[in-house]
């Protein structure tokens, strides 16, 4: 950017650049003038931001950006101190609320009010209801009343003062309250042991891991950011500039960069926005006209059937029954070859290797067409089966001699059977047969047997299970083996010609068939030595493997794993983390079910006791999956919750080789030209709930982040909900001492990574805002890998934000 502004929209651009991103968040000159008043110092920190460009209109409405930032964050600060402990938004809990508990604990004491014990603050205030530790109500019932002999028995009128003090939003008394919290002797001074000890109850009650070393470090480093004197203490004052100081160079330069940019939009031309249809049909018009040609397909041959025998003999007999069950027939014909298509997983990652194929089909959606093709089946069988059951088979016993004689009796060998003799023959029982391992195969394949769902009986969980599902699906090879001999067999057809079964069925077979064989005999070449085995926290096992020669493979990609020692029939499907570039394979292994919990254990057994020799591994692959679609996109959004972030790390890793490549071109004055599409920008959006699960990829996100540090081509948040929300008292220390560790380290507190931590939970409207503004016009790809819970709300964000803004998000959602 040129360091001279000319204009308006330059000014405002330079001024944009100066919020700081998640990534690499830049808290230099922090505190540098923290010895003189909090004023000054927020008048400075906001001038640091804003080159101000005297006597111009530009300069004016700079300015008025500037204390609209300034006013909203201090406000903020005042409103939000204590969110979430009296109530949601900072508002606090109505006294009527507060006063009926204290009625359910209250007893009368020696004077004329009711009174509750101190031990029942916590509870009466609403603090018992929550997680937090017992500790935060006793400091807090200490600090509100301002002396050492706190613990006596509370009145209801003592309470609603107290009440009414906390409901105080004002900044002032909203800190006045904290640093009494903090003042254990109460004698207007805090101590470098008194900021220890409210460190270490602050991350008990947010579940972090700080050992009192820490602790004592983190201690010195506020003395040393604010006691410039080495008084030994700090005062209010002091403590006001810290937070003050914290809260605007976090928040303010990140409003006043949305107002601005609002700013600026408006004095964009305006592109035209989408329809919301028009956004529907780019979203989903692959799925529907597949899904339209499938429907035209099964409707159009149980048509062509029904209206054949709608005029063959049998119709005197059986009526409407036989034109229905024998379409139904058909389309189960249809569907019975189809539905193993999906699952061709080597056919699909080759098909979507060609560009104009994958713009057309919808390979990310194999699973779900597979299971719209079970459903199709499920129709099928009820039609036809429930149709000759209830309908045929009973005409043709009741049916009149005479009339049977003379249209159908020579297909039952001119007799007319009873019921029982007809489900004695080959086709009913061999059609019965296909049906019973059909609904076996199809129940324990739903969500709740297939997860083990607590829903489901103790007695049914035992047997149900991921391993389950996975024998049970293999019970297709009889269905099929029954479908032929059903086929050979039918009734009122003799001519071969139409006995079309094996047409459908064996391009199909033969083609999944041959994948099986080839997956078999490539895995066996594909043997793994494990070079480094890790065991992280939350039960997670990282295997670093030799990367067989000649396996290639795209970022996004998976590959299926087999322990013979666990067993010989079973593989696995885990996202590749390590970058095509690698000299090895890497995935990340968090147990979840019985297989999960046999290898861990088994690689556990191994790197504890020392043992040179790790269990065999096979691997088969790669395969694609839905995030091998980022290079269509310029800008990436990747959203993980837990170990849903292993497919985005192998992307992280590739754009940032990218960049790599991209210097090394530029400094050898070579530029070489590639076909495939790197993406310019891309934002990494992790949530987790436990402070230990970002050791699963420390190092990786260290080597991203060092990699990429000048360009600014990976930007990555940290979202860590075990802790309370940036300004609520139960974390408003922790981000004061995550802002200075920062600053003087560069290393997040929290992470331990040089990406800056958020506390709580997302707030995904924002983050969508925030890219629709920075990004105008752009066609962004929100990738997904999580429960489907936040993928709907996902979904909705993206839709909403591309109609309503000029940005387009498309979303994809990992499926294995």
């Amino acid at each position: 950017m040129d360091g001279q502004v000319k204009s308006k929209n330059s000014l405002l651009a330079l001024l944009k650049s100066s919020s700081p991103s998640s990534s690499s968040l830049s808290y230099s000159s922090f505190y540098s003038s923290s010895n003189s008043s909090s004023s000054c110092t927020i008048e400075n920190d906001i001038h640091d931001f804003s080159p101000v460009q005297t006597g111009s209109k530009a300069s004016h409405e700079v300015e008025q950006c500037r204390h609209v930032a300034e006013n909203e964050a201090i406000e903020g600060m005042g409103m939000r101190f204590f969110n979430d402990i009296f109530g949601h938004g900072g508002i606090i809990m109505e006294w009527k609320d507060v006063e009926k508990r204290f009625n359910l604990v209250a007893w009368t004491g020696n004077g004329p009010e009711p009174v509750v014990s101190w031990s029942e603050f916590g509870f009466c205030i609403g603090l018992g209801m929550q997680t937090s530790s017992p500790e935060l109500a006793r400091e807090l019932l200490r600090a509100l009343r301002g002396c050492k002999e706190w613990k006596s028995d509370i009145t209801k009128t003592e309470l609603h003062n107290f009440l009414l003090r906390m409901n105080d939003d004002s900044f002032n008394s909203r800190m006045q309250l904290f640093f009494d919290m903090c003042n254990r002797n109460m004698d207007g001074r805090i101590t470098e042991t008194d900021i220890k000890q409210t460190i270490l109850l602050t991350a008990s009650i947010n579940k972090l891991s700080v050992t009192r070393d820490e602790a004592e470090d983190y201690a010195a480093l506020i003395m040393e950011s604010v006691d410039n004197k080495n008084k030994g203490y700090i005062e209010i004052c002091e403590m006001e500039t810290l937070f003050k100081g914290s809260l605007l160079k976090a928040h303010s330069p990140m409003k006043l960069g949305s107002i601005l940019q609002q700013s600026e939009d408006h004095e964009e031309e305006e592109e035209e926005r989408m329809s919301k249809m028009e956004v529907l049909f780019r979203t989903y018009w692959r799925r529907c006209w597949v899904v339209i040609v499938w429907l035209i397909g099964c409707f159009g041959l149980f048509g062509w059937k029904f209206d054949q025998y709608r005029n063959r003999s049998g119709f005197e007999v059986m009526g409407y029954c036989l034109p229905t069950a024998k379409g139904a027939a058909e389309t189960l014909k249809f569907n019975m070859a189809l539905i193993l298509l999906p699952v061709c997983r080597n056919t699909i990652t080759w098909l979507r290797k060609d560009p104009r194929l994958n713009y057309v089909l919808p390979f990310n959606d194999n699973i779900n067409f597979h299971k719209l093709i079970a459903g199709g089946i499920v129709v099928g069988v009820i039609l036809h089966g429930g149709t000759h059951l209830t309908c045929d088979f009973p005409r043709i016993i009741d049916s009149d001699k005479s009339i049977f004689r003379q249209t159908i009796a020579a297909g039952f060998g001119y007799h007319q059977p009873t019921y029982m003799e007809i489900l004695a023959t080959t086709e009913v029982a061999s059609g019965i047969g296909m049906v019973v391992l059909m609904a076996i195969a199809f129940s324990l394949a739903t969500k709740w047997p297939r997860r083990r769902s607590p829903v489901l009986p103790l007695s049914l969980r035992r047997v149900t299970g991921y391993n389950t599902f996975w024998y049970s699906h293999h019970l297709f090879v009889l269905v099929y083996v029954l479908l032929i001999v059903h086929s050979m067999f039918l009734f009122l057809t003799d001519k071969w010609i139409e006995k079309t079964t094996w047409m459908y069925i064996a391009f199909p077979v033969l083609l999944y068939a041959g994948e099986r064989v080839f997956r078999a005999i490539r895995s066996g070449s594909y043997e793994v030595d494990v070079m480094k085995a890790s065991l992280y926290p939350g039960k997670v096992l990282h295997l670093k493997m030799q990367k067989p020669e000649g396996f290639k493979y795209r970022s996004g990609m998976y590959i299926f794993i087999q322990c013979p020692q666990i067993s010989p029939f079973q593989w696995h499907p885990f996202s590749l983390t390590s970058g095509p570039q690698d000299e090895y394979l890497s995935v990340h292994i968090r147990t979840l079910g019985d297989w999960s919990y046999h290898i861990y254990a088994l690689f556990q057994e191994a790197v504890l006791s020392g043992l040179q020799g790790c269990p065999k591994l096979y691997i088969d692959g790669p395969y694609g999956s839905a995030s091998q679609d980022h290079v269509k996109y310029d800008i990436l959004v990747l959203i993980g919750l837990g170990i849903g972030a292993t497919p985005f790390i192998s992307i992280l890793k590739d754009v940032a080789n990218g960049v790599q490549t991209a210097q090394q071109s530029d400094h050898s004055g070579l530029r070489e030209c590639s076909l495939t599409k790197s993406p310019s920008k891309a934002y990494l959006y992790w949530v987790t709930r436990e402070q230990n699960s970002f050791d699963w990829f420390r190092d990786v996100i260290k080597e991203i982040a060092s990699s990429t540090k000048q360009q600014s081509v990976v930007e990555m948040h940290n979202f860590l909900t075990s802790v309370y929300p940036e300004g609520d008292v139960r974390s408003a220390l922790l981000s004061v001492i995550q802002a200075l560790h920062h600053a003087k380290n560069g290393i997040d507190i929290v992470s331990r990574t040089p990406i800056h931590t958020h506390f709580a939970r997302p707030n995904w409207f924002n983050i969508f805002s925030r890219l629709s503004r920075k990004h105008v016009g752009a066609k962004i790809g929100v990738f997904y890998c999580g429960p489907s819970n936040l993928a709907a709300e996902l979904k909705n964000l993206c839709t909403k934000f591309s109609t309503k803004t000029t940005t387009r998000f498309v979303f994809h959602k990992e499926n294995y």
